[in-house]
């Protein structure tokens, strides 16, 4: 079997023959870049037929041209350049030439967005709230991008998980008053670039081209209109990024630079999904090999990070994509799987350019320390000490408010989870900067997950928003969207009310029905009171032990304390404020944010079943 086996399908590394006509570019990328930053170095990569038969250069005293590296496949070319401190924003142009043959085309250096760290590239932390969601399913704003013709899936069936519905980024611009009304701070979406595959295309994570947001969803145009239209409105962008792999229609796959672009081998080899072999001291190199190198599925090729013009490839990206659209932060899909010494250099490169952004990994593990491991931690004598901010926090959810809501409660189980796997952050340096959630486009909705208990949907929703970390909502839970990732997808429903043709409209008070509305609200409120309470967005936490299925904390800073009195038995239980003596001291009533009621911290206090009280401490 052919040892560079991709799915069945032979991918030929092409040989140019010499030929006598002009070069002309299929793409350049970056497809542009920027004066003044940080970093003054650039790799081009040049795709044409032949173009790395030919040699180039530049006459333009603001560009300096370093090395010029034909790729093994001729098709492509590399150009290393150096931008000069103080050069002017322009166009360059880049000179070719092969045999008598020579020519020239253009390359813009732009004057770099304004307002680093300020207007851009803020950052996301822990007083902000996400609001995520997936252009294909939130709303459909403008119907005629619902095809277009020169891509390969041309499905368009709202009956079926798997196919397009027509979501776009105008959906997302027209109902960011909702998203913003509900008390979000942080819109982040689903890879909006271009997945020129032939079906399954509405998730987003198999990219076919870097630089171009899919047209379906508006193109990049559209893409920068809602960045600009969050950060009127002073709120934030965080973009999906997947440097882990690629979709397999990828220009650079169907036509490979080099051979080892790609992670080869003798026949396809998936990925064994076990993270625990990138830290064991005892595993074997084959285990750990098969897990970083090996593919995620098979039309999502894993890129060679180790490779150095595909880690710039992918570094070079990201800057750009900051740059470009004004992206505020990062999250990184399948981190655990990358190259981790290649992340932490694409991690730097960002903090380099812009110190105030964030990244965020995805981190599908199980245990507090597999998770730790992939962010900032306090762990020693590892072999890869991680630069990465936080992690999409899979153990408060899995093992922490899951069980709380779920299990009965026991010396281990119930609430006691989430009590113990919120102790083990000492394994982290900064356990605030992970993002917090119920449920995502993974996995099944938290509705669904508490058997439709809406109380216990609440509990979460108030735990969400209140304990340590950076809340994230997933699109719909607000409404009671419900669904089981497994086997009917329904996890990724369209938003009602998204479509002109929808016969309810949940984006509207009017359009919520039984007890929709009052979960929406619940979310407002919480998420409103949140915005002016410096305890809840940056204060400490502490918690208590949980006794007889009660779990106590607080979030706490010299300006506020809020306690939180979570009851996840089914029935009432007394709970004694004096108990609390660290916290309570100083203080005399509690005021709940949900109302106006008023309680003595000397009384004995009566909690209903499946409860969730958020108390101001006055």
């Amino acid at each position: 079997m052919n040892k560079h086996f991709l799915l069945g399908v032979t991918l030929l590394l092409i040989s140019s023959v010499s030929f006598a006509q002009p070069l002309q570019p299929q793409g350049v990328y970056p497809t542009n870049w920027w004066v003044g930053m940080k970093n003054p170095k650039l790799q081009l990569m040049i795709h044409a037929p032949g173009a790395g038969n030919y040699t180039y250069s530049i006459s333009d005293p603001r560009v300096q041209v370093q090395k010029v590296t034909p790729a093994e496949n001729k098709n492509y070319a590399f150009i290393d350049l150096v931008v000069k401190a103080g050069a002017k924003p322009g166009v360059v142009k880049i000179n070719w030439k092969k045999g008598g043959d020579q020519g020239s085309f253009d390359y813009e250096l732009k004057a770099r967005r304004a307002g680093n760290g300020t207007a851009f590239a803020q950052g996301v932390r822990s007083e902000d709230f996400i609001y995520f969601l997936m252009p294909d399913r939130f709303a459909n704003g403008d119907y005629s991008n619902d095809r277009i013709g020169r891509y390969r899936d041309q499905s368009l069936n709202r009956d079926s998980m798997y196919h397009r519905h027509g979501g776009d980024i105008e959906g997302v611009i027209n109902h960011l008053d909702y998203i913003q009304d509900l008390g979000a701070t942080t819109v982040w979406l689903t890879p909006v670039l271009e997945n020129d595959m032939p079906n399954r295309t509405e998730h987003g994570y198999a990219i076919t081209n870097h630089y171009q947001v899919d047209e379906r969803y508006g193109g990049n145009l559209a893409y920068k209109r809602l960045s600009d239209a969050l950060h009127k409105r002073g709120m934030k962008l965080i973009q999906d990024a997947v440097p882990n792999h690629s979709g397999l229609w990828n220009f650079f796959v169907q036509d490979m630079p080099m051979k080892d672009w790609l992670h080869q081998w003798p026949s396809f080899q998936q990925t064994s999904y076990k993270d625990q072999t990138l830290m064991d001291p005892y595993a074997a190199p084959k285990e750990k090999r098969i897990m970083e190198k090996g593919w995620f599925t098979q039309q999502m090729p894993d890129m060679n990070e180790d490779n150095p013009y595909v880690a710039n490839f992918l570094t070079q990206h990201a800057i750009w994509s900051v740059e470009e659209f004004g992206v505020d932060g990062w999250r990184v899909d399948t981190y655990i799987y990358n190259d981790l010494n290649f992340m932490n250099r694409w991690n730097a490169a960002l903090y380099a350019e812009y110190p105030r952004i964030t990244i965020f990994g995805e981190t599908w593990v199980h245990g507090v320390a597999n998770q730790a491991y992939f962010v900032k931690n306090n762990i020693s004598n590892i072999p890869v000490k991680s630069n990465l901010t936080g992690a999409t926090d899979f153990q408060a959810k899995f093992y922490g408010i899951d069980p709380a809501l779920t299990q009965n409660f026991g010396w281990t189980e119930g609430v006691n989870r989430l009590y113990s796997t919120l102790a083990n952050d000492f394994l982290y340096q900064d356990a605030t900067n992970n993002v917090v959630f119920l449920d995502n486009h993974d996995m099944t909705r938290f509705l669904s997950t508490v058997n439709e208990d809406v109380d216990k949907l609440k509990v979460g929703i108030g735990w969400l928003l209140t304990t340590r970390g950076i809340p994230q909502l997933y699109y719909g839970t607000e409404v009671l969207l419900k669904g089981v990732s497994n086997p009917d997808g329904l996890v990724r429903g369209d938003f009602p009310g998204g479509w002109k043709e929808d016969k309810q409209n949940k984006f509207t008070a009017a359009g919520r029905t039984g007890r929709e509305g009052e979960v929406h609200d619940w979310v407002k409120t919480i998420a409103s009171y949140r915005k002016g309470s410096t305890a809840l967005k940056t204060g400490k936490l502490m918690q208590y032990l949980p006794k007889d299925w009660v779990y106590t904390y607080f979030r706490y800073d010299s300006k506020s304390t809020v306690m939180m009195v979570m009851n996840t038995s089914p029935d009432e239980r007394t709970v004694d404020p004096q108990y609390f003596t660290e916290r309570v001291k100083g203080f005399s009533h509690a005021k709940n944010i949900m109302g106006s009621t008023t309680m003595s911290l000397t009384d004995k206090w009566k909690v209903p079943g499946k409860s969730i009280w958020i108390l101001e401490l006055q």
